[in-house]
């Protein structure tokens, strides 16, 4: 690898990315408004401006419930935007990295999804994450994606910093606890993709191991569960909250309706580069040092 290309670099994965990226390769790191996802022709411009060896899709629309409402502009960066930048990738003889999620599955099963299972998504985010993948499945070029599942960090939006937010705020939480899945930390996200690129050196090691695979931590928990050992780590001096009720999905309605069980299992991966990610707890740990 000499030159990586990494769309969206301000996000949560993609922040993390350009931190542990950097060693391996000269990295551009491009973003809205550089790049306007909505127009094939400005995502060819970068990738014809960078000329890369690796183009690392981080960029998504990822407003679930919006999404309902604005089905045109999810499906222009989740489904056509991929899919052009997979076209670009055949083309040049690329590696393609590419970030999935959980939510292309329905959640109906009751033990850990397995990267052959048959995705049915559920809502219009969900339906555009997985005619993503198809497209970049159809364009013919070498591909990593790496289906994710709960991603928290310690900057962006997301559950664990609003859960903070809320716990300094509040004496009292409610909490869906009938959703269950793998909370997974950005920066794990990132590390691993990184140790994975190392052992794409040939291309035949790039056809070799060109599919999908589960990225997710080890464990499961529920949101309730996981919201309770988010607030359990905070000092006690600094947050309000004393309780968090456990409610169902039911209790608190969405305009999108999300997986009831959302648990991945990542034996491929492990299988393929021998990489492992740690329980979910010591991750949570881990970030709230850091």
């Amino acid at each position: 690898m000499k030159n990586i290309l990494l769309f969206g670099k301000v996000g949560q994965v993609g922040w993390e990315l350009r931190r542990t990226l950097a060693p391996l390769a000269r990295v551009t790191c491009v973003d809205y408004p550089d790049v306007d996802f909505t127009r094939p022709d400005s995502v060819r411009e970068a990738i014809t401006a960078a000329a890369p060896d690796v183009i690392i899709n981080a960029a998504a629309y990822t407003a679930v419930d919006k999404a309902e409402s604005e089905l045109a502009l999810a499906t222009k960066i989740n489904a056509d935007a991929p899919g052009i930048m997979a076209e670009e990738a055949r083309k040049r003889g690329a590696l393609l990295v590419h970030y999935s999620t959980d939510y292309v599955f329905d959640g109906t099963k009751t033990t850990p999804y397995v990267e052959t299972d048959d995705p049915n998504p559920l809502g219009a985010y969900a339906h555009t994450k997985h005619a993503g993948d198809e497209a970049i499945r159809a364009a013919g070029c070498d591909h990593l994606i790496f289906r994710l599942c709960w991603v928290y960090g310690a900057r962006g939006a997301n559950f664990m910093l609003t859960m903070q937010r809320l716990a300094r705020e509040r004496e009292k939480l409610r909490v869906v606890a009938d959703q269950v899945g793998c909370p997974t930390w950005s920066r794990m996200i990132a590390e691993t993709t990184a140790q994975a690129l190392l052992q794409v050196r040939q291309p035949d090691d790039a056809r070799r191991l060109s599919g999908t695979y589960h990225l997710c931590s080890s464990g499961q928990t529920s949101w309730h569960g996981f919201a309770k050992a988010i607030i359990d780590l905070m000092p006690p001096e600094t947050r309000k909250c004393r309780e968090v009720e456990a409610i169902t999905s039911a209790e608190y309605p969405t305009p999108t309706k999300r997986p009831a069980y959302s648990v991945m299992a990542a034996a491929k991966l492990e299988r393929a580069f021998g990489l492992r990610l740690p329980d979910w707890h010591e991750s949570l740990k881990q970030v709230v040092e850091a």
